[in-house]
């Protein structure tokens, strides 16, 4: 995939594939809360599959991390599955997500890089 295959300002380097099991009760308002996630600034794509009650979401992780997903989605009423193997996964997804962002505000460093050139004077 080349950087013109996603939406502006999403970086495939940043690029990460969550996926969100809702709670079954709350998905009425879940189309609404879709279209408000779908305005935020580096996400690339966000489904529903509706026959598993899964949110499928890709997005820039240094632009959007999974804590704004999910104060969209609960602004609608719509929670996430409250099991232990999805609450493993959400802290797990937030650690990568915060490291990402991390990388990207980090400038690199190297005592092994020259130092620049400067112009000789001849005599």
């Amino acid at each position: 995939m080349s950087n013109n295959d996603h939406r502006a300002g999403v970086r495939e380097i940043n690029l990460v594939n969550r996926t969100l099991k809702l709670n079954a009760e709350s998905v009425k308002e879940v189309r609404k809360a879709i279209k408000e996630i779908d305005l935020l600034v580096g996400l690339d794509s966000v489904a529903y599959d509706s026959e598993h009650n899964l949110l499928l979401v890709a997005y820039d992780a240094s632009k959007v991390d999974l804590n704004v997903i999910e104060e969209k989605l609960r602004k609608f009423g719509v929670e996430i599955n409250s099991g232990w193997w999805t609450h493993l996964k959400e802290e797990y997804y937030k650690f990568i997500d915060q490291n990402i962002k991390d990388n990207a505000e980090h400038t690199p460093w190297s005592c092994h890089r020259s130092p620049p050139r400067t112009k000789s004077k001849r005599k």
